[in-house]
Parts: C-alpha cells; sequence; structure tokens
C-alpha cells in the first residue's frame, strides 16, 4: 500500500494486528501493569515513529519498552533507555529538551524521526523472526515518506541486521560487521547507516555504553550530515 503522508501512516500503524503473540501481550502488560504504574492508561498498541517529517536522521531501535513506550505511546517514552537517549540527542541538537518522560511534555524533535523495527512490546524483549518481519512493512514506508533522510542510525545489532536486509549496499560490495561506531553507505537508498549500541539499562549500567560513547555517534552522525 501506498501512503500519502505519514500521518495516515500512522493511523494504520496503531491497527496492526498480525502478531498474535504480540498483541496478546501488549495488552496483556497494559492490562496487569505495573505497580508504579497502576494509575496510568496504557498505550498498549502499536507505537508508530514521531519527530521531524523533513528529517535528514531515522534512529531505529528494536521495540517499544513493556512500560515505557507501551504504556505512553510515543518511542522511548518513559523508559530508562529514552532517559539515555534523549539528553544524548538535545546535546547534539536533535531535541529542544533532555527530557522526553510523557507524552505532552513538549519535546521536539529537530532533523531526526525516532522508529523501531517492531512496534509492539515483545516478551522479554526478543521479538521472533517472523514479528520482525511482519513489522518489515512499516519500516519501509516511513523510509519511503522521509524524502530528507541522509543518515539512519541503528541501535543495537538486530536493527543494523534488519537494516542491512533492505539497506544494504550493490553486489560485490563489503559491508562491516556491526561494531559500535561502525558505517557504511548505503548505495541502494543513497544514505549512510551507523551502529551503536542501544541504550537499553544492561548496556547502559554495566558501562559497556557510556555516555560519552553515546556523544561520538551523534557527533559522527553530524559530521556526516555536513560532509
Amino acid at each position: 500500500m501506498n501512503y500519502t503522508d505519514l500521518n495516515q501512516l500512522e493511523e494504520k500503524i496503531i491497527t496492526c494486528r498480525n502478531c498474535s503473540r504480540l498483541v496478546s501481550w501488549r495488552e496483556e502488560v497494559g492490562a496487569v501493569k505495573r505497580k508504579a504504574y497502576r494509575d496510568h492508561e496504557y498505550w498498549a498498541k502499536p507505537v508508530p515513529g514521531f519527530g521531524d517529517a523533513e528529517a535528514r536522521v531515522l534512529v531505529v531501535g528494536l521495540a517499544p519498552g513493556a512500560h515505557g513506550s507501551n504504556r505512553t505511546g510515543r518511542m522511548f517514552t518513559g523508559d530508562d533507555s529514552g532517559k539515555f537517549l534523549y539528553p544524548a540527542l538535545y546535546r547534539a541538537g536533535f531535541a529542544n529538551q533532555p527530557d522526553g518522560l510523557q507524552v505532552g511534555d513538549g519535546l521536539l524533535l529537530n532533523d531526526l524521526w525516532i522508529t523501531a523495527i517492531c512496534r509492539c512490546v515483545p516478551p522479554d524483549n526478543k521479538p521472533v523472526r517472523e514479528e520482525i518481519v511482519n513489522c518489515q512493512p512499516w519500516l519501509d514506508a516511513e523510509i519511503e515518506l522521509l524524502c530528507n533522510l541522509r543518515v539512519i542510525v541503528a541501535l543495537g545489532k538486530l536493527a543494523w541486521d534488519q537494516l542491512i536486509v533492505k539497506y544494504g549496499v550493490s553486489v560485490g560490495k563489503a559491508l562491516p560487521a556491526f561494531s559500535h561506531g561502525g558505517y557504511y553507505f548505503s548505495d541502494k537508498q543513497n544514505v549512510w547507516v551507523v551502529a551503536s549500541y542501544h541504550p537499553s539499562r544492561q548496556n547502559t549500567q554495566t558501562g559497556r555504553l557510556t555516555a560519552a560513547m553515546f556523544d561520538q555517534i551523534w557527533d559522527q552522525v553530524n559530521q556526516l550530515l555536513v560532509g
């Protein structure tokens, strides 16, 4: 299906029920809730991308967090990953404020759009291959509608691998393995693809990903934009 704009695409995404396991899980999480959020009304639907429709930079994560995006309805909002991501985007000039805790908090993204390879929260944060494939058309449609893209940032190896499937390079050209700060130019899409460790609590609390390391990614992105 061809979409005329990102709003039309969002309306379609949030009605998706293609993966029965994910539909059941996202709705169960939204009904049971975490004790700290028992008074919150959970989104509990597929989470669309958001940001600047004229963006030159696309950030691709893995999937909504159970009590973050699945609760708030906005990517990387209301969980520890977002608390690490948005300050970095603010420092790099891609966000108007360092906080993104809830919808309506005034957060605006500049020249950047955030999405994920899976739109529904998976059990144990582990989508199966079929679920990733089912969600791929949403990402394809977003990239098609984001006409100014020049850089895609893959947060984590799963996002990196999935981007290579569709946005790799011509036959005969070498692709780097996933590594923090690794990158390549996709002559298929005419964009740079940059790899970063995912800002998950597992990575940030163990020191695998530090704020300085994350800042280097966004410095690299800014350099590619002017290069």
